[in-house]
């Protein structure tokens, strides 16, 4: 899963072919590590992708629309004001190193030509995008800063000086012979994988590994060709993308890939392979940082209500209890000439006891025998009533763990947009404050928007991702002879069959869709129900997003992520 040097001079080699001469229409910044350069070149936009996200920093095409900012931020502002109307001149990737250079044409306020770059700089967590003046190579901005604070040999601040990441010196491999191999490398020291990687760039550790493993016994004979075999399509520029899936990872190359073991799929554009590839886990990883705060309220919320539970359940416990107090009290009532003050205890007949076996009842020394025996009575009315009290309890904080189950469910597969949703509705439940804000809202439109698929029949199906989306698809958009489907006793999303009229293959396709979007998503052989519309009530006072039915038929079914990509590629191209 490496955006390495070989994947960068892959997506280098073809953007050189598509953008390079195009004009410079839209600069966007829906996050702040990532952008989206418009480039309009024969004839044709192309949306570039940058991103120096620590987890996913990449670049490439993109057909994906993001969300932007209500307002733009100032790196996006100031690279408007430089780039949009200019020429891409050139892009120039150094050596197999991550680190590529953009270089624009275009007229500054005056008219005069100016020349300006876009460095993006692929290291991991230190990942940046650098915008210079190309005349004095100062820094104009960057997308992330870099104050002396942080780097004394290298500072990245507005008015600086650029200097480049210090060099490695690391061997550049596509310019290697079997000689060169040999000499660079220490046959008897072993440890090759290391060697390898320490001596030469761009390599990351799954090409390093299919070296080996085409090479078997590493030695000075075997290793050399191998090394110059495997990279040969890297030289001669002939890219075959491809992604495997399996139970551990997955992972994605531009080259052949012996080793790789699981599911391949391969793609006539590296760029769309790259886009299926990050988009739902970049996607992921934001929902994730933006969900944090939520999603730790709403874990600590049900555990709030499993403790309440605990303790709850425990005065029930002592509720039994209640029949031995009612004992005591009348036991003492009856023998109370027989207590002496300052008894700690007392042991008369039980006369409750079939066989008169003699029981002790302990005393309060302090009190008198009269107010033991209402303290007794006391006692036994309080957990009598408490019965009635907390049944009620138990079961409401059992509905409300049930309730926020679901809702940590629908955060782990929100989008950005469906947290909104999600925070709006802990709002309205008095869950959170809800949030200030000085500008005036628009008022949103009533109809949320839910996510619809087209199985491979061309049947419709919709899914609801949150609880308002859920409601909104089952009891507005739906009608009564519609299908519906949910994973059996599983939080997850409610589904809709949009026909009457469909086969097998659809309902088992709108059913993988369920199992999917639950909490059941990552185990095999899931349970869904499905009934009518026309069977599925919403109960009076019931939680957003919760329904009953009846009628239903249950099946199994293992979720397909690329079933699920296949019905909304599907839906797309309809």
């Amino acid at each position: 899963m490496s955006f390495d040097g070989i994947v960068t001079r892959a997506v280098t080699d073809d953007l050189k072919e598509k953008l390079v001469s195009g004009r410079i229409v839209k600069i966007q910044q829906p996050h702040p590590t990532d952008l989206i350069i418009t480039v309009r070149a024969n004839r044709k936009n192309h949306s570039l992708f940058i991103s120096v996200n620590p987890s996913f920093a990449r670049f490439h095409l993109t057909s994906i629309k993001l969300e932007n900012p209500q307002e733009p931020p100032m790196f996006a502002m100031l690279l408007r004001k430089h780039l949009e109307g200019s020429m891409l001149e050139s892009i120039q990737q150094d050596g197999l190193e991550r680190i590529i250079t953009f270089s624009f044409k275009g007229r500054n306020e005056l008219g005069d030509v100016s020349y300006k770059k876009l460095i993006l700089e692929l290291m991991g967590r230190h990942s940046n995008l650098i915008f210079l003046d190309t005349e004095n190579n100062n820094i104009l901005d960057s997308i992330k800063h870099v104050p002396p604070s942080v780097s004394q040999f290298r500072t990245v601040q507005p008015g600086q000086i650029y200097i480049e990441p210090p060099h490695q010196d690391k061997l550049n491999p596509l310019e290697m012979d079997e000689d060169l191999l040999r000499k660079n490398l220490d046959f008897n020291l072993g440890k090759m994988d290391q060697q390898i990687q320490s001596q030469f760039s761009g390599l990351s550790p799954q090409i390093i590994k299919e070296i080996l493993f085409q090479a078997k016994l590493t030695n000075r004979d075997t290793l050399p060709p191998k090394f110059l075999e495997v990279l040969q399509p890297v030289k001669e520029r002939t890219y075959t993308p491809f992604m495997v899936t399996n139970a551990d990872k997955d992972a994605f190359s531009v080259i052949p890939l012996e080793h790789l073991k699981g599911t391949k799929v391969h793609f006539d554009s590296i760029h769309e392979m790259l886009d299926r590839f990050f988009v739902d886990k970049s996607e992921r990883d934001r929902v994730k940082q933006r969900a944090h705060d939520m999603e730790r309220f709403i874990r600590n919320e049900y555990q709030k209500n499993k403790k309440k539970i605990t303790k709850l359940e425990k005065t029930l416990n002592d509720a039994d209890k209640a029949q031995k107090q009612q004992k005591y009290g009348e036991l003492l009532t009856a023998n109370m000439h027989l207590v002496k003050p300052g008894q700690t205890e007392i042991t008369v007949v039980d006369y409750y006891d079939p066989e008169q076996n003699e029981i002790t009842i302990p005393l309060h020394p302090q009190r008198t025998a009269s107010v033991n025996a209402q303290q007794f009575f006391k006692k036994y009315h309080k957990l009598k009533n408490s019965i009635a009290f907390v049944k009620p309890q138990i079961r409401h904080a059992k509905e409300e763990m049930a309730y926020l189950d679901s809702l940590i469910q629908q955060v782990e597969i929100a989008t950005t947009k469906d947290l909104e949703d999600i925070r709006e509705e802990l709002e309205a439940g008095g869950y959170v404050k809800k949030k200030k804000s000085k500008k005036k809202q628009k008022k949103k439109d009533s109809k949320p928007i839910v996510e619809k698929y087209l199985s491979s029949e061309g049947v419709e199906l919709y899914v609801g991702k949150n609880n308002k989306q859920n409601e909104y698809l089952t009891n507005r958009l739906a009608h009564q002879d519609d299908t519906w489907l949910h994973t059996k006793d599983i939080p997850g999303s409610h589904v809709i069959i949009r026909s009457q009229e469909f086969g097998d293959t659809t309902l088992m396709e709108a059913a993988n869709l369920a199992a999917y979007f639950s909490k059941s998503r990552m185990s095999g052989q899931v349970p869904v129900d499905y009934t009518l519309i026309r069977h599925v009530k919403k109960p009076n006072g019931a939680k957003p997003g919760y329904v009953t039915y009846d009628k239903q038929t249950t099946l199994f079914v293992n979720p397909d992520n690329n079933l699920v990509r296949k019905l909304a590629e599907n839906a797309n191209k309809g």
